[in-house]
């Protein structure tokens, strides 16, 4: 193994790192944002709201993301109403275009996990909030909402770290994440398994720290389950 190589690339590979991080961070978030609407309306028991927010968590989640980049990326230039109009200076920016395809993406995910955990709240427990007065709003607010965040945790971990992987594919195209820079060392010292192994490692570390980060919130925020010490 050449490790000179890795060690003199190492400011692109945390270049990429920031990349990663920002990119994921921001996803998670506009993602997680999206998320809870459609969540609350694909609950909803009349078909006619529950539809569209079902079909949205079907789409995304029954199609590669990759397709959903390419969809972004390279085929909305193909519409004039979009190449003629302010959208473009969004979509013909690679960066803009991964963020949206992968909040779109995750949005469908964590949606999908939140409407699970929603319709699994205990009735007992929104029969003794409607008991003590509370309206629909704040039954959402003060019961379900903070159940259903708290159950979620452990599937949202999970979909946290399927995102960073995921967003690898942003290297595909342009942006230089860790899988870009990755590829960019492979491309100027044609040593593929240290330039991949490196970015691989990085990724390794992050993940690590996803799953000891959300270790830490469960055990915070399910400390209720546990059995009291005497």
């Amino acid at each position: 193994m050449d490790i000179q190589v890795i060690i003199d690339n190492l400011p692109l590979y945390f270049k990429g790192l920031w990349t990663t991080i920002i990119l994921v961070a921001s996803s998670l978030g506009i993602g997680l944002c999206l998320a809870i609407p459609i969540a609350l309306l694909a609950t909803a028991k009349k078909k006619w709201i529950s539809f569209l927010p079902k079909a949205y968590i079907y789409f995304f989640r029954g199609t590669p993301l990759l397709v959903q980049m390419y969809m972004i990326y390279h085929g909305m230039g193909q519409f004039e109403i979009i190449h003629d109009s302010f959208l473009w200076t969004i979509f013909k920016e690679a960066y803009a275009c991964a963020l949206i395809a992968f909040a779109l993406n995750t949005a469908g995910y964590t949606g999908e996990i939140l409407r699970g955990t929603i319709e699994q709240t205990l009735f007992g427990e929104i029969e003794a909030a409607k008991a003590c007065g509370m309206s629909v709003p704040m039954i959402y607010r003060r019961i379900i909402l903070p159940s259903t965040f708290r159950r979620a945790l452990p599937a949202y971990g999970n979909e946290v770290i399927f995102m960073l992987h995921g967003s690898a594919l942003a290297g595909v195209i342009t942006i230089v994440d860790l899988f870009g820079a990755a590829k960019i060392v492979n491309s100027r010292s044609f040593v593929p398994f240290e330039s991949f192994i490196t970015a691989g490692l990085f990724y390794l570390c992050l993940t690590f720290l996803i799953v000891w980060g959300f270790k830490r919130a469960e055990h915070h925020f399910h400390a209720y389950l546990r059995p009291r010490e005497n």
